[in-house]
C-alpha cells in the first residue's frame, strides 16, 4: 500500500522502537525490520510502505498493542501480495522450485517441468509424479511469496510421497511457514466457497 502523507511532520509523529523481523518470523524473508509509527492525527487508517530494507507501518496513536500486532501482520501480507504481482515466469518458477527443493528436501525432489496454468480454479497446484510435472494455478499470482513457496513445496513433496499421509506432512514440517500459508489459503477458500485444502496430518 502506498505511503500516506497524512502522518504529519516527523517531529509530531511519536515512534515506537523498530521491530526486528524476528518478531514476525513468517515474513522474515520479506523485510529485515519493521518500524511502527503512531500518529495522533491518524484516526482509523493504517498504511505501510518500504523504506530501503525497512518496512514502515503508520497507525493511529490510540491503537492497543494487540491491534498493532494484528495490523502489522495484515499490512505486511498486503505489501507482499502487491510485490508478488510482478510474478515469476515459468523459467523463474522452475528455478525457485529447484532452490526450495535444495533447501528443504536436500534436492531430492527434481521436477521435469514447473509452470503456471489457467485451468485450475479449484486447486492451487497439481503434480504428476510419473511425468515429474508440477502446475500452479495462476490464481496464486499476487499472493504473498511465502504462500506460493508453500504450494510449490507441497507439489514438490508429491514427487517424493504421492498421497497426503504422515510421511507427506512430515516433509512439509521442514518449511517454517506451512501453517501460516495454509491459514492464508483457507481464508481465501472460505471467502470464495472453494473446496477445502487436504487435511494436515494432525487435523
Amino acid at each position: 500500500m502506498p505511503a500516506d502523507p497524512s502522518s504529519g511532520p516527523a517531529g509530531k509523529t511519536p515512534k515506537t522502537p523498530a521491530r526486528s523481523a524476528a518478531a514476525h518470523p513468517a515474513r522474515a524473508a520479506v523485510t529485515n525490520a519493521v518500524e511502527v509509527r503512531r500518529s495522533t492525527r491518524r484516526r482509523k487508517s493504517v498504511t505501510a510502505y518500504r523504506e530501503g530494507d525497512r518496512t514502515i507501518v503508520l497507525i493511529p496513536a490510540r491503537m492497543s498493542q494487540a491491534e498493532e500486532r494484528r495490523w502489522v501482520g495484515v499490512m505486511l501480507d498486503k505489501l507482499a501480495a502487491q510485490e508478488s504481482k510482478r510474478h515469476l515466469g515459468d523459467t523463474e518458477l522452475g528455478e525457485r522450485a529447484a532452490r526450495l527443493s535444495a533447501q528443504y528436501f536436500d534436492g531430492r525432489a527434481r521436477p521435469a517441468s514447473v509452470r503456471w496454468v489457467t485451468n485450475q480454479n479449484t486447486r492451487w497446484g497439481s503434480c504428476t509424479p510419473a511425468e515429474g510435472s508440477i502446475r500452479l494455478s495462476h490464481r496464486l499470482q499476487g499472493m504473498p511469496e511465502y504462500v506460493v513457496d508453500y504450494v510449490l513445496l507441497h507439489e514438490l513433496a508429491h514427487l517424493l510421497v504421492p498421497g497426503h499421509g504422515p510421511d507427506f506432512w512430515q516433509l512439509l514440517e521442514a518449511y517454517p511457514r506451512t501453517e501460516r500459508a495454509r491459514g492464508f489459503l483457507e481464508g481465501v477458500v472460505a471467502a470464495e466457497g472453494l473446496p477445502r485444502l487436504p487435511a494436515a496430518r494432525e487435523e
